[in-house]
């Protein structure tokens, strides 16, 4: 370790996050990223990662795209932050194109900093649409770190900071119990269901076929809004530009983010129909954000917008998707009762492992050989692999080599416990 890595690791111990750096440490991972580039970063010591974590998705489109930057750059000829008060020629233009890339009449965005933030306008668009206060989300869920997404969360994000919300505001029913989101629904006091499409921080269970469209037609049956929470699968991960298209149904209102910045511009968006949107019609001075929908981070995600929607890199997706299903298949037949199974959908994958934790188990024998994967948080069994959309087939060949390398020291471990 250089002398300059440990004095900034010291920092963070002193004055930035102290346990988290800690955690780290305890595991064998001390990092700190230095360059990066594409889908590989390296630390500061000069280590060679590939990045399939992909910070949840926010380096879709690889670690600081020249075309991302250039679209930065050259806002800043013209704009700056802006402000939120008045009109504005790239909100308004990004707002269009998102409206034409949203299937039915999801025709009105509302953009913030960050995918919590834009949960936040959601569930406050809910419920002065209906009236209503009642949130209903999955167990097992996550939808951001800020007020209203935090208490929307799973109870480890929420109960250590006392963010429980009022008795009965917010309720979770398991994933595919359709009686009991009924059960829920039926009583007529919901504002609104918010779902991930897929489960990113519980591993990615797949819902079941037609679930999330029964979903929806419960809460046009019973007077609520259903929010699907795109954060992590939206942007083209899916093979669709949003997840929830695969099962054939519009909700109310969709939120993006992570990736909707390209890593580079910190912005997000919550995409409404005009239900949900009627605030936005009587009282739209009350709610506002000084830095969300900021002029350069539109500019950033429209040119995100633009590369993720290219016929190239659709088609790229929908070749890895084959290409990762194939080489997964090949490390279940060498690992046998320790890699247990695995859910896929795009180029998102979720690896169950016969582990208690894998950001130890699996994590750490990756890490080794050059491969940055963490667990799934609420479902530490399983690996989270979130491959790019622009990764070509080189690169791919290069994860499996190393996979295989560090599944082969954990998979030893394993039959030596």
């Amino acid at each position: 370790m250089t002398d300059y890595k440990a004095e900034i690791l010291q920092k963070s111990r002193e004055y930035w996050n102290p346990s988290k750096v800690e955690d780290f440490h305890k595991k064998g991972i001390d990092l700190v990223m230095g360059k990066r580039e594409g889908y590989r970063f390296w630390d500061m010591d000069g280590t060679e990662f590939l990045d399939i974590h992909l910070n949840g998705g926010t380096y879709n489109l690889g670690h600081r795209n020249p075309e991302v930057i250039g679209a930065m750059i050259q806002a800043t000829e013209e704009f700056d932050v802006g402000n939120h008060h008045f009109p504005s020629i790239a909100r308004a233009e990004l707002a269009e194109q998102l409206a034409k890339l949203c299937p039915g009449n999801l025709n009105y965005s509302v953009f913030s900093t960050c995918g919590g933030e834009a949960v936040d306008v959601a569930i406050k668009s809910a419920r002065y649409a209906t009236g209503r206060k009642k949130v209903i989300s999955i167990k097992g869920c996550y939808h951001g770190h800020t007020g209203l997404s935090v208490s929307a969360g799973d109870d480890m994000f929420k109960l250590p900071f006392h963010c429980e919300g009022e008795p009965n505001a917010f309720v979770q029913v398991p994933l595919n119990d359709i009686g009991a989101m009924e059960a829920e629904l039926k009583k007529e006091d919901t504002a609104c269901v918010l779902v991930e499409t897929i489960l990113a921080t519980y591993g990615f269970p797949l819902p079941e076929t037609g679930y999330l469209k029964a979903v929806k037609k419960l809460c046009e049956r019973y007077g609520a809004l259903y929010v699907a929470d795109e954060v992590q699968t939206g942007l083209m991960r899916t093979g669709k530009l949003w997840g929830f298209e695969h099962e054939g149904f519009v909700p109310d209102m969709l939120v993006t983010a992570k990736g909707f910045g390209g890593g580079i511009y910190p912005i997000s968006a919550t995409v409404m129909n005009r239900t949900a949107g009627k605030w936005l019609f009587e009282i739209g001075r009350l709610h506002g954000s000084t830095c969300g929908g900021s002029e350069i981070g539109c500019r950033v995600a429209a040119k995100v917008l633009e590369i993720t929607t290219r016929p190239s890199t659709v088609e790229n997706v929908v070749q890895n998707q084959a290409v990762l299903k194939h080489g997964v298949d090949d490390l279940m037949k060498k690992y046998p009762g320790f890699l247990t199974g695995y859910s896929q959908r795009g180029v998102i994958l979720g690896l169950d492992f016969d582990c208690e934790d894998a950001s130890v188990s699996v994590s750490k024998p990756l890490y080794d050989h050059g491969v940055w994967a963490h667990n799934a948080r609420l479902h530490p069994g399983t690996l989270q692999m979130k491959v790019g959309l622009l990764c070509d087939r080189a690169f791919i060949d290069e994860l499996f080599a190393r996979m295989d390398e560090g599944l082969k020291e954990a998979y030893q471990n394993y039959r030596g416990r």
